[in-house]
């Protein structure tokens, strides 16, 4: 029900857009996320947007990505601007399909996109 796509490879200081488009059900009523998942590592939320708006971005890319989302397309998006070879990961969009609180913790997040790959070059 989610599809992540957008990834790709980019040298250092370039920029990617990330999109997830939503499929099946509505989830303007949903809290949506990019997770990051780097070999060998844990995955861990980057940003995240509420169903009201409010946006989480851990401190490793604040101030050069950007979540938003489009309710009208069913679609969130991750701007990454001046990226760095450790931003390279999968990279998955979540949803958690309820109106909560926003998490940033996986097991919060029922719906799963199967993952885009975005490799940095230095």
């Amino acid at each position: 029900q989610l599809q992540a796509s957008g990834g790709g490879l980019v040298q250092a200081g370039g920029s990617l857009r990330l999109s997830c488009d939503a499929s099946g059900r509505t989830f303007s009523g949903s809290n949506m996320a990019w997770f990051r998942q780097a070999p060998g590592k844990e995955r861990e939320a980057v940003a995240a947007v509420s169903w009201i708006g409010t946006t989480y971005y851990s401190d490793s890319v604040k101030g050069r990505f950007t979540i938003s989302r489009d309710n009208a397309r069913n679609t969130v998006y991750l701007q990454m601007n001046s990226l760095k070879p450790g931003d390279t990961a999968v990279y998955y969009c979540a949803a958690d399909g309820r109106r909560a609180p926003l998490y940033t913790t996986r097991n919060k997040y029922d719906y799963w996109g199967q993952g885009t790959q975005v490799t940095v070059s230095s």
